[in-house]
Formats: structure tokens, C-alpha cells, sequence
């Protein structure tokens, strides 16, 4: 079969990238269709795969404010024929689905989430700050594109999700059903370390971006006084650095290299934001470390409370002060941790994925069209 990779777009990478990674390993003959790609901010490596972008790559100054040009992406992914191909298998987070096959064309989305400044914006504006002018501005464009999200879903004949709480999404929003397949996670790079190796500090590991909620950790780790170690960076770095005590240390870009003795040797990892899945925290617990999550997307799915990690039930400073005061890492055995990691390991992933498109490209073929 001929297939086609379908990508929202590639100018930072973050766990929705690693599940691109992972496709083009799986299927090195196909070529990847974006929005946008800055070579500059993706991988040496990925020069070498067979990018083709769309017409939006050529606007001013988007490879860094790709949010600016939000009503563009439906009318350039729907212009986009891919009815050349037998499979389109998109990976979409944002508008990349609305790609246009054939009635021969097949097309698998794996679901990273339903677009969630569409779904969920008002949450959004609470994150960004928008003003009640910028809002309402916003709101004729924001159900505009409800009505396109919705549409392009009822093109794609079949649904992958990453959690439970994205199945429930794709549900809710687009009226489809789905199955689960959870994104790839190395596991192989992380283990344990001896017990007089484990620190006394906690650590996040993320971008540094507003919906991330790592605001709730530097807040409660300096009102308690805490060690916080945070790696990463991003545009609200300078904010959290204002935000913080003496205790907390932003580490900066950790290569990849240093990340598992990182995670390794931290007393617990922090998870306070709403995420679809979450990759991070599994390589905590394959390093042998217990998270201690917010109470809802993905961290349902891989922490097990008592288990493998806390969960804190409102994404206040009060609620994870709390159970950073609860918390006993004696409670938890590393193996235990490790092995519960591995139900995520990127070869199920990988199994998971060929498996399902091999069957549905059968069930095409034999008149089954749609789940």
C-alpha cells in the first residue's frame, strides 16, 4: 500500500514529534506532509526524510508564531489532495486531518487530541490572559472552526487515541468511537539508580508554556521551601523565574543524554498540567521515580494512586502543596515502578500501530470504510 504521513507541523519538538519519529521509522518509504517545517529547530536527522510542506511555510515569520495564522490551517490542509495514496495516516493535534483522499483513500488519524484552542477555549483564554475584547473577537472565528473540525473528522474513516480521556474527547466532540493505542515511550534509556543516589529535590521536565502549570509547582515548592529542579525552557520562563524562591533551580536544555540520570536521581516527578497522555511521567517511573500528577487527562491512565504516584484533585497551589507535604517516597518500590512503565514501551506502540492499519487497509479493501 502506498501511504502518506500527515503532521500538523514541525518548528519544536515535544511528545507529539517522538510519535512522528516513531511512524517514519515504521514506515521510512513515506513521505511526511506539514504545515510548516523549520529545519533549523527539528533534528539533524530529519533533513534526510521526504518533507513536503504546504504553502503556509512561505508566510512571514510563522516557523515562530505559528498561532498567528490560526484561521489558515483548515483552508490549506483542505486544499491539500492526497488522493494519490492509499492511506493517509495522520497524526493531528491540530488541523492536519482536514486532508482531502480519494474515494480509494483510506485514512487512519492517530488522535493526539481534538484541537484543544477549539474545544477548549475558554480555558484557553484563561491560560493566554485574553483580554474580553480579544475574546470576543475570537469566539465568531472559534465556532467557525468547530464546524470545520467537525466535518474534516466525519472524513477520516478511522479513530486512534492516546488515553482514555482523548477517546472520551473524540466521542464527545466529533461523535466517533476509537481505539486506544498509548504513544511510544523509550523506557530502555531509564533506569534505576542505588537509593543513596536519590536526591532530596523534585523535578519537572517540560516546555515552558502556560498550560503546563509548572506556575503550581514553583508556587507550592517555594511556599514550603522545597528543592525543585525544572528543565526545559520556553516563553514563560522569565515568568516563572519571577515567580520563584531560593529552592527552586531552572536547570535549562538538558541533552538527552543526561535526561535518564536526571529523572533517576530526582525525589519525585512533577506533573501538574492537564495533558492528553503524557510521556515524561512514564520515563519517570521507568527511571524508578514516583509522579505526583494533576488529577485528570493522560496521568489517569499511568499513575496509580498509592501505586506508582499521587494524584492532586484541582490544579490549585493549595491541592499540590498538599500532597507534596502527604508524600512518603519510602511508599514506593523502583521495580515495581519500572515495570509498571513498561506497559508503555514504544515496541507496543509500534506493534499496535502496523497491526491496526494492515487490518483496516484489509477491511477497506473488503467494503468496510468506517469505524
Amino acid at each position: 500500500m502506498k501511504l502518506a504521513l500527515v503532521h500538523d507541523w514541525l518548528n519544536q519538538v515535544g511528545g507529539a514529534e517522538d510519535v512522528l519519529a516513531d511512524l517514519v521509522s515504521l514506515y521510512p518509504a513515506a513521505p511526511v506532509y506539514t504545515s510548516l517545517y523549520d529545519a533549523a529547530r527539528m533534528p539533524a536527522a530529519w533533513r534526510g526524510w521526504d518533507i513536503h510542506t504546504l504553502w503556509m511555510d512561505r508566510l512571514p515569520g510563522i516557523h515562530t508564531h505559528h498561532q498567528r495564522y490560526l484561521p489558515l490551517y483548515p483552508l490549506a490542509w483542505g486544499g491539500l489532495d492526497l488522493s494519490a495514496y492509499d492511506v493517509i495516516l495522520s497524526n493531528k493535534s491540530g488541523f492536519c486531518h482536514g486532508v482531502r483522499g480519494g474515494p480509494e483513500t483510506l485514512h487512519v488519524c492517530y488522535c493526539l487530541a481534538p484541537t484543544r484552542y477549539v474545544w477548549q477555549f475558554d480555558a484557553y483564554v484563561q491560560r493566554e490572559g485574553l483580554s474580553a475584547a480579544q475574546t470576543a473577537l475570537l469566539r465568531p472565528l472559534i465556532a467557525w472552526l468547530k464546524r470545520w473540525d467537525r466535518r474534516a473528522a466525519n472524513r477520516v474513516n478511522h479513530f486512534i487515541a492516546i488515553s482514555v480521556e482523548v477517546q472520551e474527547r473524540i466521542r464527545r466532540y466529533y461523535g466517533r468511537e476509537s481505539a486506544l493505542i498509548y504513544p511510544p515511550v523509550e523506557t530502555g534509556r531509564f533506569a534505576p539508580v542505588a537509593a543513596d543516589e536519590v536526591g532530596d529535590a523534585f523535578l519537572i521536565v517540560s516546555r515552558h508554556i502556560p498550560y503546563k502549570r509548572i506556575d503550581l509547582a514553583v508556587r507550592a515548592c517555594t511556599e514550603l521551601g522545597l528543592p525543585l529542579q525544572i528543565a526545559g525552557q520556553g516563553r514563560d520562563t522569565d515568568r516563572l523565574r519571577q515567580m520563584a524562591g531560593p529552592t527552586v533551580e531552572f536547570l535549562g536544555f538538558v541533552p538527552d543524554d543526561e535526561l535518564p540520570g536526571l529523572m533517576a536521581r530526582c525525589k519525585a516527578f512533577l506533573f501538574p498540567g492537564l495533558e492528553d497522555f503524557g510521556i515524561a511521567p512514564v520515563q519517570a517511573l521507568a527511571a524508578g521515580r514516583p509522579v505526583i500528577a494533576f488529577a485528570g487527562g493522560g496521568a489517569l491512565d499511568t499513575v496509580l494512586p498509592g501505586v506508582t504516584g499521587e494524584l492532586f484533585a484541582e490544579q490549585t497551589v493549595d491541592s499540590l502543596r498538599a500532597a507534596l507535604v502527604a508524600f512518603d517516597p519510602r511508599k514506593y518500590d523502583p521495580a515495581r515502578l519500572r515495570a509498571h512503565a513498561l506497559r508503555f514501551e514504544a515496541s507496543l506502540f509500534r506493534q499496535g500501530i502496523t497491526a491496526y492499519v494492515e487490518q483496516a487497509w484489509e477491511d477497506f479493501q473488503n467494503g468496510k470504510r468506517r469505524v
